[in-house]
């Protein structure tokens, strides 16, 4: 999978991906699907972890999380599931600072609106990858909706 955080790839992911089977290991961030992350809060507590999440979680759990994990991995498993641009925005309207990545069914022509919605972070499988991808954050320069920074629709309003 090749990785762009802000807008720049970057060659080593430096997040263990944990399955719901791995072991924990002793030191070093780790991304934990929701469900275990809960299961595991307490045995967390003070290392620096990430959540995974999807559309099917309790958007709630996940927002209350936003205090507590520096990264949340929002899985868009299929092309027409669009949950995932709504969990981004509403953790950055939320206040949310961290590492926001999207995973899963990352294509170029959503990648500027991924980042309007909020993510920082992308995780493009290899066969949808090149250097030229980056070219896409700038391909469209008029959004006629609001992103997660501004609130209103960019057309004026009566």
């Amino acid at each position: 999978m090749a990785l762009i955080i802000d807008r720049k790839p970057v060659t080593e992911d430096r997040w263990q991906w944990l399955a719901d089977d791995q072991a924990l290991p002793a030191e070093g961030p780790v991304v934990l699907p929701l469900a275990r992350w809960l299961d595991e809060a307490d045995a967390l507590a003070g290392r620096e972890t990430g959540v995974r999440v999807n559309g099917d979680d309790d958007l709630q759990q996940v927002l209350a999380l936003q205090d507590r994990v520096s990264l949340f991995a929002v899985e868009f498993p299929a092309f027409t599931d669009g949950r995932g641009f709504s969990i981004a925005r509403l953790l950055r309207r939320g206040g949310f600072k961290g590492e926001i990545r999207a995973i899963g069914d990352v294509t170029r022509d959503r990648l500027a609106h991924l980042e309007r919605c909020g993510f920082n972070a992308l995780q493009i499988p290899d066969e949808r990858y090149s250097p030229d991808v980056l070219q896409a954050f700038d391909e469209i320069g008029v959004h006629y909706q609001g992103g997660a920074s501004l609130a209103r629709p960019a057309y004026p309003q009566s």
